[in-house]
């Protein structure tokens, strides 16, 4: 059984408490072989974790994981494995496993995040693009979320500039969302790369777009808002990357 797709399994166990136990155990399969007092010795960690962990030892489970990764060019690299991306190891809380579909090199090349919101304006939309087809022609690669509004908008451009672009989702690969940017994840694929630090058959539930947020921001040194409400992700996902020490640009209106 693979340790590493196990350990992401594990529900309600956020990146800093997983650094945490591979601290103290040294490796995942002393984790997924520890008991129970093991755990509740650690500070910080209860009977719920305890809980959760025993509930993930699905091997059957993992098992169709794996197969199916395998079916799909689906892969998955660990924050200590050479290739994890270097700007992301600079935030606060990376991901411990990151999933992905496509070119890994394309990670730590020079990344510019393009955000926005889902409910764009024409405006919003042709400058997202614009911007996005300038920056590939120019070496870059955008990062953005795959939703829809700006996000499709900057992946496009970068597409149709013959670039490289990064899609990162808040579900798991084995899900497209929204569905109707299926031909579009497909095509970020070809030309670039899909990412997750969750696993499948992870649904895209709104608590977990603000984690897939900060490796938004963190994939980059530079972020540009093309569009966003006052109350909004786009601007969580600014507070990540002023956080963070990016760079933060605004596309005036």
């Amino acid at each position: 059984m693979n340790y590493w797709i196990w350990f992401a399994n594990i529900k309600k166990l956020g990146a800093i408490r997983k650094y945490k136990l591979l601290r103290e155990f040294g490796s995942v399969d002393e984790i997924y072989n520890a008991n129970k007092k093991d755990i509740l010795d650690i500070e910080g960690f209860g009977e719920e974790t305890w809980k959760n962990i025993l509930q993930s030892k699905d091997e059957e489970k993992i098992h169709k994981q794996e197969k199916f990764m395998k079916c799909n060019d689906i892969k998955y690299i660990n924050f200590y494995e050479e290739g994890y991306p270097k700007l992301l190891k600079e935030i606060y809380d990376p991901p411990v496993t990151i999933f992905y579909k496509g070119e890994l090199s394309v990670l730590n090349q020079s990344c510019i995040s393009i955000i926005g919101s889902r409910n764009a304006s024409d405006y919003g939309i042709r400058n997202a693009y614009n911007i996005s087809k300038d920056l590939v022609a120019k070496g870059y690669t955008v990062v953005s979320g795959l939703a829809k509004g700006i996000d499709s908008c900057a992946h496009r451009g970068a597409i149709d500039g013959k670039g490289k672009t990064i899609g990162v989702l808040g579900c798991g690969l084995d899900i497209v969302y929204p569905k109707e940017n299926l031909d579009l994840y497909r095509a970020i694929v070809k030309n670039g790369i899909i990412i997750s630090e969750y696993p499948l058959g992870t649904k895209p539930n709104p608590e977990n777009f603000p984690m897939r947020n900060r490796i938004i921001s963190g994939l980059s040194k530079k972020i540009i808002v093309v569009e966003a409400a006052e109350k909004s992700g786009t601007l969580r996902t600014v507070e990540s990357a002023l956080e963070q020490g990016r760079e933060v640009f605004a596309v005036p209106r």
